[in-house]
């Protein structure tokens, strides 16, 4: 892979996660116990009635959704990083072959390419 495509990929990945982590840091806190956890924060309205009490409910169980939909997409962009650093950064993780650089410019936390991503 080209240098220079790698680098350009390697500062919208440090983007994304810090966009990401940002995102997460508005509704959840990191878990002191568990690297890569994060934990939604349950949105507690003092004196609040039974409607109240429900939408929190709905409320929060939306941000548990929406923190493990983030958390997957932190690990995947972390786990390139990582191959980067380590010079293994847009090699199919399932057979060992390149990964297409258009796949990798639209997503550069991509493990898979394009055929094995489908099986």
């Amino acid at each position: 892979m080209d240098k220079k495509l790698q680098e350009e990929l390697k500062v919208k990945l440090e983007e994304e996660r810090n966009s990401i982590q940002k995102e997460l840091e508005s509704f959840a806190s990191e878990d002191p116990n568990l690297k890569h956890n994060w934990d939604a924060k349950y949105p507690n309205r003092e004196d609040g009635d039974k409607d109240e009490e429900a939408d929190e409910v709905q409320e929060y169980d939306n941000m548990l959704s929406l923190e493990h939909s983030l958390e997957l997409k932190l690990k995947d962009v972390n786990n390139a990083l990582e191959k980067i650093t380590e010079g293994k950064y847009g090699i199919c993780e399932k057979c060992g072959k390149e990964i297409e650089e258009e796949r990798l410019k639209a997503a550069p936390e991509a493990r898979f390419h394009l055929k094995c991503n489908g099986n």
